[in-house]
């Protein structure tokens, strides 16, 4: 294995001058000397000195072009953390500011991101407020990540699994969101690489195939562009590029293809110097290749929170292949390549005055308000992960102000874009002037007008309905607000039960200590959390007694999985609503069949309103409830061989049977079923159906309730 070459003091000034000639020369030779010392006689696991890997990582960040603290910090960012320097020492011999930005870098080192979601989540927090001080800290760890993920080689097999995982999840997304998608393709790459080396290795032997049976598409095309702009008199820098393996990848598992029959792998960028020539070009190459529908996208006149601007369209192009194409200027070009670093990067030995370069405080204010809004820690790592996640779309309110969604919202999370009392009444959307559901998923650049009524509350599916953070919370307090007493009055009961369990009682001071240990304040709330079963029973108790409720309880008998029938009572579900474990129930005695179990929204139960002598207030047990719930779910799929397949493969991979299955109706592209789907509680029917509304050919999927259905 080659091992790092030690880049000298003077190559790496060196790099720094050539974009800063006025850099602090004196200032990098004395931290480079200094990072040598204090690092003396240690080594990394592959044999080199350990100073090579802060010169790298200050060398990446050159490439850059960022200033002499950046660089600095690189080359000091391990010696507080891995050497006897202090905090003191180096405040003395670089200034405060150097001190401060190592300080940050450590602390950062020191998060352990991948461990359990609560503690991930308050880590997450930590991020954030390192980065709000100065948002070069993360460059800096971000640096330092890639140059550990070039070298992974030389760690051990188990430890580049965790180290390759912890870059997918969090830094590569993290770099993606700050806007330098260069780094997020080589950090996502190199993770894949240790992840699942085979697939990597099968993309990068089909890319030798294809080259080899049609010769190097890449230069034909680039070859193709440039002639189109000779045509128009327009002066641009065409650049083209096979896209990376993770990319190429991921595309073929999200759309289920073969990789022969996967578009566009193909990118290609053209610079040019100002912005009406971008909008020429695209006209040029829409003239000359037929453009594909719903692949374009404006980012010039609607640009990405991290200052990102580019068009991106995708046409037929040379043998009918499909091709990417990103035009952009020079400058903008300068930060999608440096995203919120541009702020600080140089050109000719100034600080760049990029007007696309967005302020980094405004940014990082703008991530953190988004996250506020969270309760706990579940809520904010959420949010958080969504955000990083999240591709954008932007719509249109009636009067033409734009809202800026993650890819998959609807008009729900739109309403609570706007407002949260406007998400909150909402009972109706128009999108392009078309009434629709309030599942219906937002594309860009549709008008979305949202319509409310005045004592409208929000209902518990619309939990199920939005993907945003802000719209999740939004819908959870309200509805801990409105049902809170009555929650609070079950998750007694559901602690009572639970405790009794193993042999403990559900004291107040139990309660209050549980909720102190689950970060909760007072007993109150964690009754409230139990009874809307946002926290199972075992959490509670585990809270207290890790020893008695961490253990998977014995399955519960479908016969006993009711609370509240009488010593001589049966019990049947309604088919009309088909209740789960999870869900809100309530019970209507029949003379001679029982007790029928309907969930409490069910329509059925209107015609009992008169007769309150038979209702009966049931719950369901808090344990470990068998598969042996019986749930119909309403699919609409597209008529494509083997579709059917993977939906039955995707809920069987939740671990759920099939019992019944039958066409409700035949299109000639698209078949509806109702799928009959045996389940364990609510929690298990989100899964399934969340695993399935995921595949690409499937147009859409809900409960199946039939009124008929009843005794």
């Amino acid at each position: 294995m080659a091992l790092d070459r030690l880049i000298e003091v003077d190559d790496l000034i060196e790099r720094v001058r050539a974009y800063n000639p006025r850099s602090n020369e004196e200032l990098i030779r004395a931290a480079y000397d200094y990072g040598g010392r204090m690092h003396a006689g240690q080594f990394r696991q592959s044999g080199e000195p350990y100073f090579t890997h802060p010169v790298a990582v200050a060398s990446i960040l050159t490439e850059m072009r960022l200033d002499d603290a950046t660089i600095i910090t690189a080359l000091l960012h391990d010696t507080i953390e891995d050497t006897r320097s202090t905090y003191q020492e180096v405040s003395q011999t670089f200034g405060v500011h150097i001190a401060e930005l190592v300080d940050g870098v450590t602390k950062l080192t020191n998060l352990q991101l991948s461990s359990s979601e609560s503690k991930q989540a308050e880590n997450f927090r930590k991020l954030l407020m390192a980065m709000s001080k100065d948002l070069r800290v993360i460059l800096v760890k971000l640096a330092d990540r890639l140059h550990n993920m070039r070298t992974i080689k030389s760690m051990r097999a188990e430890k580049q699994v965790q180290k390759a995982r912890e870059t997918m999840d969090i830094y590569a997304p993290l770099a993606g969101r700050m806007g330098m998608q260069w780094m997020r393709d080589e950090l996502e790459d190199l993770s894949f690489a240790v992840l699942n080396p085979e697939g990597r290795n099968s993309i990068m032997r089909r890319f030798i195939r294809l080259e080899r049976e049609t010769g190097d598409v890449v230069k034909k095309i680039t070859a193709d562009i440039r002639k189109e702009l000779k045509k128009a008199a327009i002066e641009g820098e065409v650049r083209g590029r096979a896209k990376k393996p993770y990319s190429i990848w991921r595309k073929m598992q999200e759309k289920g293809l073969s990789f022969s029959r996967l578009s566009d792998i193909y990118g290609f960028r053209i610079l040019c110097s100002t912005e009406a020539e971008c909008y020429a070009i695209l006209g040029a190459m829409h003239q000359r290749w037929r453009a594909v529908p719903g692949r374009f996208k404006d980012y010039i006149s609607q640009p990405k929170s991290n200052g990102y601007r580019s068009i991106h369209t995708t046409v037929s192009g040379r043998d009918g292949r499909r091709v990417e194409i990103q035009i952009r200027t020079f400058q903008m070009h300068d930060v999608a390549e440096a995203g919120v670093a541009a702020h600080w990067s140089y050109r000719d030995g100034v600080p760049s005055e990029n007007p696309f370069a967005v302020d980094p405080k405004k940014w990082i204010t703008s991530l953190t308000e988004q996250f506020e809004a969270a309760e706990d820690h579940d809520e904010f790592l959420e949010h958080v992960k969504l955000e990083m996640y999240a591709d954008q779309v932007f719509c249109f309110t009636p009067k033409g102000d734009v809202v800026k969604l993650p890819r998959g919202a609807t008009p729900l999370d739109f309403a609570y874009a706007i407002h949260t009392r406007i998400g909150d009444s909402c009972v109706g959307a128009k999108v392009d002037g078309m009434r629709v559901p309030l599942w219906t998923r937002l594309k860009n650049g549709q008008s979305c007008e949202i319509m409310t009524a005045a004592g409208q509350r929000p209902q518990s599916t619309w939990i199920d309905i939005v993907v945003t953070g802000r719209a999740k919370a939004a819908i959870r307090r309200s509805l801990r607000e409105e049902d809170r007493e009555r929650f609070v009055k079950l998750g007694w009961e559901l602690a009572r039960v639970a405790f009794e369990h193993v042999g403990k009682r559900a004291t107040q001071k139990a309660l209050d200590t549980a909720a102190r240990q689950m970060g909760l304040g007072e007993a109150s709330e964690l009754l409230a959390r139990l009874g809307s079963a946002e926290l199972t029973a075992r959490e509670v108790v585990s809270a207290l007694y890790p020893d008695l409720g961490g253990e998977e309880p014995d399955e519960i008998d479908l016969s006993r999985s009711v609370i509240g029938l009488g010593p001589d009572q049966s019990f049947e579900r309604a088919q009309c609503c088909q209740p789960v474990p999870g869900e809100r129930i309530v019970g209507i005695s029949y003379r001679g069949k029982g007790v029928i179990v309907h969930a409490i929204d069910c329509p059925a139960l209107e015609e009992f309103q008169d007769e309150p002598g038979r209702w009966v207030d049931l719950h369901w047990h808090s344990g470990n409830h068998p598969a042996g719930h019986t749930v119909s779910l309403d699919v609409t799929i597209s008529n494509d061989a083997g579709v059917l397949g993977r939906i039955c493969t995707l809920i069987g991979e939740q671990k759920a049977n099939i019992s019944d299955l039958h066409f409700a109706d035949r299109k000639p592209d698209f078949y509806r079923l109702i799928i009959d789907v045996d389940l364990r509680d609510v929690e298990h029917l989100h899964a399934v159906m969340l695993a399935v509304e995921a595949e690409s050919d499937v147009a859409s999927i809900s409960r199946y309730r039939d009124l008929n259905r009843r005794p």
